[in-house]
């Protein structure tokens, strides 16, 4: 699937927010060349829909429950290693946006950006472009050429999510609500984090999240 040179840029928004899809309609609804033309509530959604729409973008959010965001992304660049993704999220670029972007999104945006430039960064993505922040640019340019890796750095995505959000002080079995996994996957998980990062315990895990500015 290719990016429409001509006519509407067609967006499929997935997000599990009814009331955050709605906005994005609204918002885009203001403008000319820029139309919402489906909707999915999750990954899996997402990933059953695309196959039938002439999308020419997908907004993807960060967070939403079942199947993860990342593991949604790295299925879609691998049937439409084409069609632009701009990912949406809460959290500053300092947390997921290099995994992201290594994953194959086009750009990352913080929902707290305002319209304008949203537009502009699905205008750049639909285009063919890629919209990040010249900090995330220097980031992702000297995480390709330097060795002497952040312990949290050698965590897998899903260990790296976990780690988060155990850092944001959420427990186990919000955790493995959240993420629809049960608690002793979740626990599995943490074990890993801790062996790999050499902590003890749920302590030095947050005390080394707010240190990193990781939450």
């Amino acid at each position: 699937m290719t990016t429409q040179a001509i006519g509407k840029i067609k967006i499929l928004v997935a997000d599990d927010h009814p009331i955050f899809r709605q906005g994005l309609k609204n918002t885009f609804s203001e403008t000319t060349d820029i139309e919402v033309v489906s909707e999915a509530s999750d990954g899996n959604e997402l990933l059953e829909k695309i196959k039938g729409e002439d999308a020419s973008l997908v907004l993807l959010d960060i967070t939403m429950a079942g199947k993860s965001s990342l593991d949604t992304l790295k299925q879609l660049k691998i049937e439409m290693p084409k069609l632009p993704v701009l990912v949406l999220s809460v959290y500053s670029e300092d947390h997921y946006a290099v995994r992201f972007i290594k994953a194959g999104a086009s750009g990352y945006l913080n929902k707290e950006s305002s319209p304008e430039i949203l537009m502009e960064a699905v205008r750049k993505v639909a285009s063919g472009g890629k919209y990040v922040s010249p900090e995330l640019k220097e980031k992702l340019a000297f995480d390709f050429t330097n060795h002497d890796k952040q312990p949290h750095e050698f965590l897998s995505d899903r260990e790296y999510q976990v780690f988060c959000m155990i850092g944001s002080g959420l427990s186990l079995t919000e955790i493995g609500k959240e993420l629809s996994l049960s608690v002793k996957t979740i626990g599995t998980h943490r074990t890993h984090i801790l062996e790999k990062m050499k902590l003890k315990n749920n302590a030095q895990l947050i005390q080394y999240a707010i240190l990193n500015n990781l939450v």
